[in-house]
């Protein structure tokens, strides 16, 4: 999933779908946050936004998902409901982790982050 991730920070989100694409099992939690993280970085908000909703309906406990979903949110001036992410981040144990304090930056400053 690294090799996912540093392809979209160098902005080949197609070739981190390709990759994505090769997978055996779709069904993976980190799979599909993966894919909707690529998605929305590609420019499709709505799509990405439903790859995490899979990915937390696969594993709600997917602190990655919420943070994605939490900083898409934040890119779209939800900030109450990047907040509500942060407040479950932080209730399922995330507290400390780079899905908290991500969040915590993006709702603070409005920067979201690429990887």
């Amino acid at each position: 999933m690294n090799y996912v991730r540093d392809l979209v920070c160098d902005g080949r989100h197609a070739d981190a779908l390709d990759v994505l694409d090769t997978m055996q099992d779709q069904s993976r939690g980190m799979a599909i946050t993966h894919r909707g993280f690529a998605t929305r970085k590609f420019g499709e908000m709505a799509s990405g936004m439903a790859f995490y909703k899979t990915a937390l309906a696969v594993n709600p406990d997917n602190l990655l998902a919420r943070s994605y979903m939490g900083q898409a949110l934040v890119e779209q001036g939800q900030v109450d409901l990047a907040l509500a992410q942060l407040s479950e981040i932080r209730m399922r144990g995330g507290r400390g982790t780079w899905a908290e304090t991500s969040l915590t930056n993006a709702v603070a400053t409005s920067v979201t982050y690429s990887h």
